[in-house]
């Protein structure tokens, strides 16, 4: 994204603010809903305020990345302190110790009904899905290796 910025900015900064935004929304689906079945069975679990914090600075942490806050409303004032960029990794820290937080409360919380339920996976399992993996990812190499004895010279 860094290459086009020059001849296109806007489809630049889309493109760096889509590959934060779309792996956290995609990570954060079982977060989301459970925020959901919080909602609608009224659940007083203390992580969720947590989680609810973690939320809100994260997207708080992607707004000022995206809107150039509070530069562009004051351009030279926060040029050294108080640059958005400066806020948006203070926001993302705060973020990440918010939901540090509430990992840490939920184990605390649910150690007891999940530890008798759980089954630890065997050795097996484990080196056998270390190996497909290896091998989906070998696969994947050599395919594009292999693609780019196929292209043209330029």
């Amino acid at each position: 994204s860094r290459f086009l910025e020059a001849e296109q900015p806007r489809f630049s900064k889309v493109s760096r603010t889509l590959a934060f935004v779309y792996p956290y929304l995609f990570d954060s689906i079982p977060l989301f809903y459970r925020f959901y079945l919080c909602a609608v069975e009224s659940c007083m679990e203390a992580a969720i305020l947590v989680h609810y914090k973690h939320t809100v600075f994260a997207f708080l942490t992607c707004f000022i990345f995206a809107s150039h806050l509070p530069e562009r409303l004051a351009p030279g004032h926060f040029d050294y302190i108080g640059h958005s960029h400066q806020v948006f990794h203070v926001c993302g820290i705060i973020s990440t110790h918010f939901q540090m937080e509430a990992i840490m409360m939920d184990m605390a919380e649910r150690h007891d009904q999940l530890l008798p339920t759980s089954l630890l996976p065997s050795s097996l399992q484990t080196l056998g899905s270390m190996g497909v993996c290896m091998a989906v990812s070998l696969a994947v190499i050599g395919l594009c290796s292999m693609s780019l004895r196929f292209m043209p010279e330029p």
